[in-house]
């Protein structure tokens, strides 16, 4: 390839794409055959315009939509990549992953955004206010109140990425700030970036984000954190000494910069004592070490450094980790059927690897299996080439026979290199693992409880996630080193101390938690969900507040439905004939609802009372509109609390308030939680509890309907 044939990676900077000059860039390489693909500039990059512009425009554009808006959005890119998925494998095979890794990386990446976007639909409001918590009462009589809420943070998240996930390590920090409503700008590592360039054109060609909530930095960004302030986030992925050095940037210290790392990370493997040779657990040991060994070359921040086994174990390991890997690990080209494990993503990358292993030979490690040079064999279409130009690695087992000594703690070789050492008791098992100074994952294998429970206790607050594995979850199990969105993927100390993913967990690390204080009406404004004492619209009995002109809550659609309106019923007397049939029919007879001296000497009760089930299943007799409409189905109740119990001739009310609203973006209905209050005669508080219901959007259905 020619000078002249050299092309840039691009930057995407406010609205615009930039191609600099190539001249006196870092050339970039093909993993697999060391032909140069693309330059990256040194120059460096307008990063304050893309601040600027995400804070303006990104922001004013993503606030257009609510919570639930941004995240169909994140289905339709999902779906739109997933078409396009293909294209993206072809680039990544010269970054040296195989099919798998790019499964991973790519397939996961967008598997994030379908996850993401089912759970913002699912467990977020539609708006872009999300309540935390109970209300706290702040007067006697209830017209103070306090509570806390999310809003989106004002400013824009910079992302700082690694080499080994150029697509997923992207998508999974872009998912949960885009739900939020925070834009990003997205800073990639050279070796890679034009993987990542790629997938942020896609994203940007689809037409389906708003303008300025994606850009993208091809280059030297060192000035970045100087235009950061205390609106904005900077996460980073990639080396610890690197995290230290911007987490110790003025505008972190003093400047409020939000900073997330996830860093360097020593995990382990634990054997458990029950586990030999034999066993369902070894073998699922062996898959497990090898997999994380070979995925990716061993470039992965979750990949297992330190196999910590029983002392009686280690040759029994070494030599089934060496069979499998020579049994079942082909090293090449990934673009020749049959590969299995791929290169280095650069002969850098490779360099450093040999480097750190044979740092960690000097200070004691012993080679058990593997060799330094280039693979034995090389499976490629022209072999020469390929073994001369690509950063090829076999993997490398180190037998230790000091478990303690320093290096296999504290040094990491991030490819194909694993560790293996003894230990001689449970306790010194938590010991060594907790020698890494804190990572993002461990597993346990053990098919033994009290052990599995004494490892997992132990090694929990020194690791972001536990992987537990035994014959049970074998075949069913992501993976120790997969990193799921539902759960946090992060870890303490040497790990970074970051937390990303982790579901709805990882949207809220992009907002603000305030404490708001005001009367319920104006908390009721500001969050769009209805607190006790603020206004009611009470259809219903007259004797409790309740208005004959006012139309029945169930008879609105979600066009006419507001927060607030609502119904009263009478009064219905609860006999101790209606307790005793309702027992009998149900076959709950608890002595509290059938033996009256039994009862009474019972502390919580005067005698026989009433079911609760009974209480709530006659208050839906009570607030119900039985004619088809609206409402389209009740499917559930939740925090429902029984507070003074019902006892034979005593009488039972409703007040059904509609709490808060929720229309379905692709759905012709929305959801309604309605506060559902129980009173007795003597309007002491009887229960509490939120009815759901399915409420179509508009009232056509049934509007000719006459009975």
């Amino acid at each position: 390839m020619t000078t002249e044939q050299i092309t840039v990676v691009p930057s995407y900077i406010a609205g615009n794409w930039h191609s600099p000059a190539a001249q006196g860039g870092t050339e970039v390489r093909d993993a697999n055959t060391g032909e140069v693909l693309v330059t990256v500039t040194k120059d460096n990059l307008d990063v304050a315009g893309a601040v600027a512009y995400g804070r303006q425009t990104g922001q004013r554009e993503l606030a257009k939509l609510s919570l639930h808006e941004r995240a169909l959005k994140l289905k339709e890119l999902a779906l739109y990549l997933n078409e396009r998925r293909k294209d993206l494998y072809e680039v990544s095979f010269k970054t040296g992953a195989t099919k798998i890794d790019s499964m991973v990386d790519i397939d996961g990446g967008i598997g994030v955004l379908f996850t993401f976007s089912s759970k913002g639909r699912r467990e977020l409001p539609n708006s872009n206010v999300i309540l935390d918590g109970p209300t706290e009462p702040l007067s006697k009589d209830g017209s103070f109140i306090g509570t806390h809420i999310y809003t989106a943070m004002a400013g824009v998240v910079v992302q700082v990425n690694a080499f080994n996930f150029p697509v997923w390590g992207m998508l999974e920090k872009f998912a949960p700030a885009f739900i939020a409503g925070v834009p990003t700008i997205v800073k990639p590592a050279t070796p890679t970036g034009y993987l990542t360039e790629a997938a942020v054109r896609m994203m940007l060609d689809s037409g389906i984000l708003p303008e300025g909530s994606l850009q993208l930095l091809s280059g030297s960004a060192r000035d970045i954190m100087d235009h950061l302030d205390y609106r904005d986030m900077f996460a980073f992925t990639g080396s610890a000494s690197t995290a230290s050095k911007l987490k110790s940037h003025r505008n972190v210290i003093d400047g409020g910069v939000r900073f997330a790392a996830e860093t360097d990370s020593l995990n382990a493997a634990i054997l458990g004592p029950d586990a030999v040779e034999g066993t369902p657990e070894f073998d699922a040991f062996v898959k497990v070490v090898v997999n994380e060994m070979t995925s990716k070359a061993g470039q992965k921040c979750t990949a297992i450094r330190r196999n910590i086994v029983p002392a009686a174990q280690v040759d029994a390991v070494i030599s089934a980790v060496g069979k499998r890997i020579d049994e079942r690990v082909v090293i090449g080209d990934p673009r020749v059927e049959g590969v299995t494990m791929g290169a280095l993503a650069s002969l850098e990358q490779l360099a450093d690897v040999r480097g750190a292993v044979e740092d960690m030979i000097a200070a004691g490690g012993e080679l058990a299996y593997g060799r330094l040079d280039a693979p034995a064999v090389l499976v490629a279409p022209e072999k020469d080439a390929v073994a001369e130009g690509g950063a090829f690695m076999s993997p490398v087992v180190l037998r230790w026979n000091d478990a303690r000594n320093p290096m296999v703690h504290s040094r990491e070789a991030f490819g194909p290199v694993s560790s293996v050492i003894g230990y001689s008791s449970v306790d010194e098992a938590v010991e060594l693992a907790a020698m890494g100074a804190g990572s993002l994952v461990a597993t346990v294998c053990t098919n033994d409880a009290e052990a599995m429970r004494a490892l997992s206790l132990g090694i929990a607050a020194h690791h972001g996630r536990v992987h537990i594995l035994n014959r049970e979850t074998a075949r069913s199990t992501t993976g120790h080193g997969s990193p799921v969105p539902h759960l946090v993927h992060g870890g303490p100390g040497r790990a970074g101390g970051g937390e990303e993913l982790g579901g709805i967990r990882s949207v809220k690390h992009h907002m603000q938690r305030t404490a708001v204080q005001g009367s319920p009406n104006m908390i009721t404004a500001l969050s769009g969900v209805w607190h006790t004492g603020a206004q009611q619209s009470l259809a219903g009995s007259q004797q409790f507040g309740g208005k004959p002109q006012n139309v029945h809550p169930f008879r609105k659609s979600l066009a006419e439905l507001k927060i607030g309106d609502g119904f009263v019923s009478d009064l219905r007397e609860v006999s101790l004939e209606k307790i005793t049939e309702f027992a009998h029919e149900t076959g709950d007879t608890f002595y509290a609802h059938t033996d009256q001296a039994a009862a009474e000497a019972n502390p919580f009760f005067p005698g026989i009372v009433a079911h609760g089930y009974l209480l709530v299943s006659w208050a839906a007799g009570l607030f119900v509109e039985p004619a088809p409409g609206p409402v389209l189905a009740n499917y559930g109740l939740e925090s429902l609390r029984f507070i003074t119990p019902v006892a034979a001739g005593d009488s039972i009310r409703v007040t059904l308030t509609a709490k808060k609203i929720t229309p379905r973006v692709t759905d012709e209905y929305g959801e309604v939680a309605w506060d559902a209050v129980l009173h007795n005669q003597n309007d002491e508080l009887v229960a509490t509890y939120d009815v759901l219901t399915l409420v179509e959007k508009t009232d056509s259905t049934y509007a000719n309907w006459n009975g």
